[in-house]
C-alpha cells in the first residue's frame, strides 16, 4: 500500500529517485518494473507496479472499442503506457513526452494512492490542491454512497 506525499527532484535526464521506503516493496511486488501513463482528468502521471497495471490493462482492453468514450480511455491510458524500471540507484527515467504532458521540470511531487502513485509538477500540484481545499461543494454534487458511510 503506497501512501504519503514526497517532494522529488528531476535530474537533467528526466530521472526521479524513488523514495527509499518504496524501493523494497516495489522490488518485491514487481521486480522494480512499473508502468507510467497519463491521467486523463488531471495534468499528472500515473505510476503503477507492473502487476497492478496488467489487471487494469486487461479491463481496459475488454471495453467495447466501438464505444467512443471507452475508445478514448483506451487510446489515452494504454497508448501512453510506458514500462519503466528502477535502476540500481532506485531511479526511474520518465519519458520526455510524459514529462512534457505533466509539465514536469525540476521539482515534482510523488503522491501515494494505495496501489499506485501520481507524479505531479510541484507547481501544478500546489495549485490544484489549494483549489480543491477552497472549492465549496455544489448542491448538484453527488457524494457516492460509499463516502456517505465512511467514518474517519
Amino acid at each position: 500500500m503506497f501512501r504519503g506525499i514526497n517532494s522529488l527532484n528531476l535530474d537533467p535526464k528526466g530521472r526521479i529517485a524513488m523514495p527509499t521506503k518504496y524501493r523494497d516493496p516495489l522490488n518485491t511486488l514487481c521486480g522494480g518494473k512499473l508502468i507510467v501513463t497519463i491521467d486523463t482528468e488531471q495534468t499528472c502521471l500515473l505510476l503503477y507496479p507492473l502487476c497492478e497495471w496488467q489487471v487494469i490493462e486487461e479491463k481496459l482492453a475488454a471495453l467495447p472499442s466501438f464505444n467512443p468514450i471507452a475508445r478514448r480511455i483506451q487510446r489515452l491510458l494504454i497508448g501512453h503506457a510506458t514500462e519503466v524500471e528502477l535502476d540500481a540507484n532506485g531511479r526511474l527515467l520518465l519519458p520526455a513526452s510524459l514529462r512534457d504532458y505533466a509539465e514536469l521540470a525540476k521539482k515534482a511531487i510523488l503522491l501515494g494512492q494505495g496501489r499506485k502513485f501520481e507524479i505531479w509538477s510541484e507547481t501544478v500540484w500546489q495549485a490544484c490542491r489549494d483549489e480543491w481545499l477552497q472549492e465549496p461543494l455544489k448542491a448538484t454534487d453527488v457524494m457516492p454512497l460509499e463516502l456517505e458511510n465512511l467514518a474517519l
